[in-house]
């Protein structure tokens, strides 16, 4: 039964609105991309709705988009960019592509695996929240293969969100977030930091705006192959949070925020 309900996804494009899009960014992804969309499709496509996976190519110079393109999957979607922007502008391309009533992105390491997704669908449809955030750092997570010093980098940045941002989520890095489509195109639309730190800036969105956000354990390992330089990135991390500041108080995000309603709404400026 889970053999035909994947292959009806891989050969009959859905009709209508899908209930879950998942967009996975990727740069440079030959190696692990295509287990990747194995172990995705074959989970979701038996959970009994409508979906559509989308890959959000990041620039990639080896053959990422090929291999991705010849699956030639018909809920399969690659968006392509002309050059590396960033992750957070693969996932922002991806998550204003989406048309699911729910938005999932995921890392391409698969390093929360898919298994996980039932959890965040339920805090989502069954208990009304808009965001569900994947955490390491709650009652219930688990994690495997962290090293030493990545342990000891996410305790203190973990304590500089939450005092620096006053972010009410204790792990904001976790590359496994869903969302309602609506607020996913709304956050994502406002969004303006594109590398690694726009999870950050968009829980810090969401928390402004006044979304429900729950924070979901997971499970997590660390897979081999990491293209995080984590010195640098600690570094860019803390530039970034204050640089989200300043966008707040210069009222970037507000006018932002009003356009992107604008937009949605279609009504003129």
């Amino acid at each position: 039964m889970a053999y035909d309900n994947y292959e009806r996804w891989k050969h009959n494009v859905i009709q209508g609105e899908p209930f879950l899009s998942i967009v996975i960014p990727a740069y440079n992804e030959a190696v692990r991309i295509i287990p990747t969309i194995g172990a995705i499709a074959s989970h979701v496509s038996d959970l009994g709705f409508d979906w559509e996976l989308l890959i959000a190519d990041d620039g990639s110079i080896d053959n990422t988009v090929e291999l991705v393109e010849n699956l030639d999957f018909a809920n399969l979607h690659v968006l392509k960019a002309p050059q590396n922007g960033g992750k957070g502008s693969a996932v922002q391309r991806g998550m204003l592509a989406t048309r699911g009533k729910y938005v999932l992105f995921s890392d391409a390491d698969n390093s929360t695996p898919i298994e996980e997704v039932e959890r965040f669908i339920n805090a989502l449809d069954s208990e009304g929240y808009e965001v569900a955030v994947g955490s390491r750092a709650v009652e219930g997570a688990q994690e495997a293969n962290k090293s030493l010093l990545r342990h000891i980098l996410s305790g203190g940045l973990r304590a500089i969100v939450r005092y620096g941002l006053n972010i009410k989520v204790s792990d904001t890095q976790c590359g496994f977030k869903m969302y309602t489509r609506k607020a996913a195109h709304r956050l994502h639309s406002t969004q303006t930091i594109m590398g690694f730190s726009f999870d950050l800036e968009l829980l810090y969105l969401a928390s402004k705006i006044g979304y429900q956000i729950k924070e979901v354990p997971v499970t997590w390992v660390d897979a081999p192959g990491s293209k995080v330089d984590t010195r640098k990135e600690v570094q860019r991390f803390v530039r970034d949070m204050v640089r989200i500041k300043l966008n707040d108080f210069k009222g970037i995000y507000d006018r932002r925020l009003n356009d992107a309603d604008r937009t949605r709404h279609n009504v003129p400026a």
